[in-house]
């Protein structure tokens, strides 16, 4: 793929999309500049603009909804629906009919990503989509545009780079993968998103970054975008006298983010209605939370209004042939956003929970606590081991990334809070050169001029060594399982992307049955190598959720098989664990996210 003219970045995001390119055949035959394609979309029925963001909005009309020309694009038109604005738009006036927050489902275990369950909870007259396929609208409505723009240089032969969070777990990434295939992207890199803004930071400062932080610092990369949180930390070290970098910790997949703030909006203004004397019904809700995010855009942008209007489409006896008008202040906006979101808390704070009713609704695992301080409290304290700290992380400088992080408010409350916490250090300091809407994007595509040496690289190397169990042989004793033994297949440090080469002794692996495979992790043992066998360990060794599968091999139902081990720590930290029978014509694969324990 590097014989590619164009490297291409996507940020497949929770609710906006990007594209950036480099045309590495420019003028002077060495050009880096990252620019944003501009995406063609539906603005209104019948009118199309092109904008740098395509909304992750997914909306199917009705039959006879729209006029036959309304949804008509430069390319043919997708028979699902119409994705972008104006998806996003006529959502907010019928909701039932419009997908949103696609990536979450994605990323979500409890229901079946390949399913047609989206829009949730739509009536049974609406027609379905899977996670996986409402994605893959997203991103053929982008080769479309790219090809639209690039007609001799068509998106599927370039070198493309697709953005996940760095939390998400090995399904949702290879759900990811298939959601590109599905949209006619046979070949894919994948890239964590906030190394990718860490990138964009790096290629927007140019030689200066390195003097923007020295050795020492760590770096929080806080990305918090429509629908997620994430946190990353990344450590400036030095090797030959030159900085290099290292990503030392990624955070949980949080679903928390600017939609939680939407639907706290929308709830603030339900209940001033309520003492007003007017119900919303959910329908209308639903449209109110979306019209909701308007708002929030425009109070937290910085501009100088001080009140927004939003609109809720009349039904019912109470509201006969109109639509009901209700303004957010940005006093209220400050005091919802601000103190339900950002609460000033101490380092020792943890998330909180809630008493669970017993039954429940099926849908997205949102986070119980909508305080993103004390999540990113838990975070460094649960990490501080990744850089040999006894007590909680401090993070010298923060770099931050989503849409979310746009508003200067949030930001400073933030920055405020982590600063309380170290109050007789150093206090943090922002990283100045951010783009929180575009960085996705454009350090994806920078990433790709890093990969074939024109450009400075995150070094990812585990922060714990990880272990698999192997059961040891002994005679059987009423009531005690047989203790294991850890065989080291991941060593601290070791650089993702990389294989690792275990020694040639064998194992008995179980087939046609279903089995568990225990895996096992150190923060603090540094001496264990490659095959290393650990027969007892006191604290220093914990074990983590164990992996639960059946190995096939049609013939041997049931039967142990001997087998060598073979492991592999991608670049998005899952360790690749490949059982291989004697005669080597057999392989099984398994799959463990090294960064779940972090």
């Amino acid at each position: 793929m590097n014989a590619a003219r164009y490297i291409v970045g996507i940020d497949l995001g929770t609710t906006n999309n990007v594209v950036a390119y480099c045309d590495t055949a420019g003028p002077d035959g060495t050009s880096t500049k990252v620019e944003v394609l501009p995406i063609p979309q539906l603005i209104a029925a019948g009118n199309i603009e092109a904008r740098p963001l395509l909304p992750s909005f997914l909306y199917l009309p009705a039959s006879g909804e729209l006029a036959a020309d309304a949804l008509r694009l430069p390319w043919k038109a997708s028979a699902a629906g119409v994705v972008g604005l104006f998806a996003q738009k006529r959502g907010a006036e019928v909701p039932s009919r419009l997908i949103a927050s696609a990536k979450s489902w994605l990323s979500y275990a409890g229901v079946d990503r390949t399913a047609a369950v989206l829009p949730w909870g739509s009536p049974d007259d609406v027609p379905k989509l899977s996670p996986v396929d409402a994605s893959a609208q997203y991103l053929a409505h982008l080769r479309h545009a790219w090809n639209a723009a690039f007609r001799a240089a068509p998106l599927e032969q370039q070198d493309v780079l697709l953005t996940v969070p760095a939390s998400f777990d090995a399904v949702a990434r290879d759900l990811t993968v298939r959601a590109a295939h599905d949209a006619g992207l046979p070949q894919v890199t994948v890239l964590e998103e906030p190394q990718a803004a860490f990138y964009a930071w790096i290629d927007t400062l140019g030689e200066a970054w390195r003097k923007a932080v020295t050795v020492g610092d760590v770096v929080l990369v806080c990305d918090i975008g429509g629908g997620t949180t994430d946190f990353s930390l990344i450590a400036v070290r030095e090797e030959r006298g030159e900085l290099v970098l290292e990503r030392v910790a990624v955070g949980d997949h949080i679903l928390l983010g600017g939609d939680n703030m939407d639907l706290a909006l929308a709830y603030a203004v339900r209940d001033r209605l309520a003492r007003d004397g007017t119900q919303l019904d959910n329908w209308q809700f639903r449209g109110l939370m979306l019209s909701c995010r308007e708002a929030k855009e425009q109070l937290l942008g910085g501009g100088s209004a001080s009140k927004h209007a939003v609109a809720i489409l009349g039904r019912g006896r109470k509201v006969i042939g109109g639509t009901l008008r209700a303004e957010i202040d940005r006093r209220e906006t400050d005091q919802t956003l601000l103190e339900g979101f950002f609460p000033q808390c101490g380092l020792e704070a943890r998330p909180q929970t809630q008493r669970r009713t017993a039954l429940q609704e099926i849908g997205l695992p949102y986070a119980a606590d909508a305080a993103v301080t004390r999540h990113l409290a838990t975070f460094l304290e649960r990490n501080s081991a990744a850089l040999g700290k006894a007590g909680p992380l401090h993070p010298t400088a923060v770099l931050f990334n989503g849409g979310v992080m746009r508003a200067a408010a949030l930001r400073d409350r933030l920055v405020s809070v982590i600063s309380s916490w170290y109050e007789k250090e150093v206090p943090v300091r922002v990283l100045a050169g951010g783009d929180p809407e575009n960085a996705v994007a454009r350090g994806a595509a920078y990433y790709g001029l890093a990969r074939r040496g024109r450009g400075v690289r995150i070094r990812g190397g585990t922060a714990r060594s990880y272990y698999i169990g192997i059961e040891t042989a002994m005679p059987a004793v009423p009531g005690m399982r047989p203790p294991i033994k850890a065989l080291c297949v991941a060593p601290r440090g070791i650089e993702e992307g990389s294989g690792v080469d275990l020694p040639p002794q064998e194992f008995g692996l179980i087939v046609g049955a279903p089995a568990e495979f225990r895996f096992l992790s150190s923060a603090t043992r540094r001496e264990d190598q490659v095959g290393s066998l650990v027969e007892s360990w006191n604290d220093d060794i914990s074990e983590l959720e164990p992996l639960e599968a059946t190995v096939d091999w049609k013939g041997h139902e049931g039967t142990t098989v001997p087998v060598r081990l073979q492991a592999r720590v991608t670049e998005l930290g899952v360790l690749e664990l490949w059982c291989v029978s004697r005669d080597g014509k057999q392989r099984w694969k398994l799959e463990f996210n090294v960064r779940g324990g972090q």
